[in-house]
């Protein structure tokens, strides 16, 4: 327990005046490409795949590439000339290394290092994108996501009895997921009275507070996610570069999951 405090104070002094500031305005964009890169190798260390490859290499660029905005870091591309055309070139060298080594690296295995670099990329690309709307948009995903953690883990340990998914993480319960969506729904009845949501999310207050209950369901579901992966690869921990918490993916799963069904519900 001592170590994880000092991990998260260390953590947190590092991350929140980054998130808050963005120093430049680019800071968390650059933050997000280290994030992603650092996913994408975590879950080649998942699967016992060596990153130092050519697919490993190729799964980090495209992340960095997905999280990254056209302006001012692929400012070379026209303006009718999307950074996703870069992207899907890297899916085609994914599949032609199928051609290439003459069918013994297949398609099965080129779907892994490509959705590794979708999963990290789109999620940290849709939290850099919170924080260039508005640090009030950022801040609001946040708490939502850390209400529910604490109200989820508090809830379930003092009152949880029914199982929510024992197949996938076994400590997890009905009462604890309730839990933290009750807690979510408090925070978010008082972040949106001092940040008016027509003003910050492009929403009216009750349509905001309906989909908090949608985004503190996301987030658990993306926990679940990741819990699913672990116990695929049988591994407790996505990572070490925590110390008590394991990796970026473990503290991260339910943020990348967040993030982006704010961006698709239109909160910026």
């Amino acid at each position: 327990m001592r170590q994880r405090v000092i991990t998260a104070v260390v953590a947190l002094a590092l991350f929140l005046p980054i998130v808050f500031f963005d120093f430049g305005g680019q800071a968390v964009n650059l933050m997000a490409a280290v994030f992603a890169g650092v996913g994408v190798y975590e879950l080649f260390r998942m699967k016992q795949l060596t990153v130092v490859s050519i697919e490993g290499v190729l799964a980090i660029i495209g992340a960095v590439l997905i999280v990254l905005p056209k302006d001012p870091w692929f400012a070379f591309l026209s303006d009718t000339t999307s950074k996703y055309a870069l992207i899907y070139f890297i899916v085609m060298l994914f599949l032609g290394l199928s051609v290439i080594s003459k069918n013994t690296y297949t398609i099965e295995e080129a779907a892994y290092p490509i959705l590794a670099m979708f999963y990290a990329g789109v999620g940290f690309e849709s939290f850099a994108l919170a924080r260039s709307s508005s640090v009030v948009v950022l801040f609001f995903g946040l708490f939502i996501v850390w209400a529910t953690d604490i109200g989820a883990y508090m809830i379930g340990r003092q009152y949880g009895k029914r199982k929510l998914w024992p197949e996938i993480s076994p400590n997890k319960t009905i009462e604890g997921a309730l839990g933290g969506i009750a807690c979510a729904l408090a925070i978010a009845i008082v972040y949106l009275l001092v940040f008016p949501a027509n003003t910050y999310f492009g929403h009216n207050y009750f349509v905001m507070i309906g989909l908090t209950i949608v985004l503190s369901i996301i987030g658990q579901f993306g926990d679940l996610v990741e819990s699913a992966i672990k116990r695929h690869f049988e591994v407790k921990d996505s990572g070490t570069i925590l110390p008590g918490h394991g990796g970026i993916l473990d503290r991260f799963d339910s943020m990348i999951f967040v993030f982006p069904m704010m961006y698709l519900l239109g909160i910026f």
